[in-house]
């Protein structure tokens, strides 16, 4: 008796991926339009005026300078405690867990990896950009600060653009992005500005960030989010490649591969192409014995050709190519012979 096979939970994860392979018809891809095209250009060219206006020691380094001063944490010690919490929502780990449980649940229901992809592909933009802008600038922090009115830059440290802000804008803001409604998108977005924009501001609050970086790191978060629709094609072909691997994975696991078969040259007939693929067999084809049309009805062996006879009246012939010369003398039995007279 032949027994199923029991899945295991990642069978049952590409069960129900199968069930659905195409994405579904309602959720749209965002495409890189003219106003996105704005709005990226619009958005880059303010990202490079903060950076400029820092490093010439402008009017927003000095501002920078009087919230510092100013000390927030002191002004309104009561909130201190709420905000210690609430900067979490910006910080890498915590939220790029709580989106990715969420993400893989809409990939569940959605039959589709492209929503965790395209979170992966954020997370690798933004660390990318925002950590490669942080060392190459290495500004410093209000709690580090030696110079009173400097800009801080290039001092070592890694503060600049804020890391916090722009993971929250990257990370609250992909949920809009991913919105399959209009309606779940307005409301995503502004629920991602406001968090964001808290996250920031906590940042300014506490000390660890200039304002300028907060609002650079509002900058290069936008930019990330703009910047996806650049990335999708990308996204595409990555989860075709995962799917591609599954079915090869699924397919050597079960021992359903094909072996590969030698094709035979172009008008040779199969019965003639060569087996070891050698050249040189190709030179002698296979000749089989032709068979002949008809052929007289073979006697079955166990049958005799004449009628049947009992041993005593078959007539003794010699075999053909015997050695054993003929006996003429030698008589048939049941007849009679002369027995010869012993005596004297």
């Amino acid at each position: 008796m032949r027994t199923e096979r029991k899945l295991t939970r990642l069978d049952r994860v590409f069960a129900r991926l199968d069930r659905e392979p195409e994405r579904p018809a309602h959720i749209d891809v965002p495409r890189m339009s003219r106003h996105r095209v704005v709005l990226f250009a619009s958005t880059l060219a303010f990202y490079a005026a903060i950076v400029w206006a820092v490093v010439i020691t402008s009017w927003l380094v000095r501002f920078d300078w009087q919230v510092m001063f100013f000390r927030p944490y002191q002004q309104w010690p009561e909130i201190h405690a709420f905000l210690d919490y609430y900067v979490v929502l910006g910080q890498r780990g915590p939220t790029a867990v709580m989106i990715a449980a969420w993400l893989g649940w809409r990939s569940w229901r959605q039959h589709t990896l492209r929503p965790l992809l395209t979170l992966g592909a954020s997370l690798l933009l933004l660390n990318a950009t925002v950590g490669a802008a942080k060392f190459g600038m290495g500004r410093l922090g209000p709690h580090y600060a030696t110079n009173v009115g400097s800009n801080e830059m290039w001092l070592g440290g890694d503060i600049f653009p804020s890391g916090h802000t722009a993971n929250a804008v990257v990370t609250w803001g992909i949920l809009a992005y991913l919105a399959s409604t209009p309606w779940a998108r307005r409301w995503l977005s502004a629920l991602s500005a406001v968090v964001s924009l808290g996250v920031g501001l906590t940042t300014v609050y506490l000390g660890t960030h200039w304002l300028s970086d907060v609002v650079l790191g509002w900058a290069a978060g936008l930019l990330i989010l703009l910047a996806l629709p650049w990335v999708e094609p990308l996204i595409a072909r990555a989860e075709a490649g995962i799917f591609d691997l599954r079915d090869a994975w699924r397919n050597r696991r079960r021992g359903t591969v094909p072996t590969p078969t030698p094709a035979a040259p172009a008008g040779v007939p199969a019965a003639l192409a060569p087996i070891g693929g050698d050249p040189a067999d190709e030179q002698q084809p296979v000749v089989r014995e032709p068979v002949a049309a008809s052929r007289p009805p073979r006697a079955p062996g166990y049958l005799a050709p004449g009628p049947h006879l009992t041993r005593s009246e078959r007539t003794p012939v010699t075999p053909i190519g015997s050695r054993r010369p003929p006996q003429t003398d030698r008589v048939t039995r049941g007849t009679a012979s002369p027995r010869p007279v012993a005596g004297g």
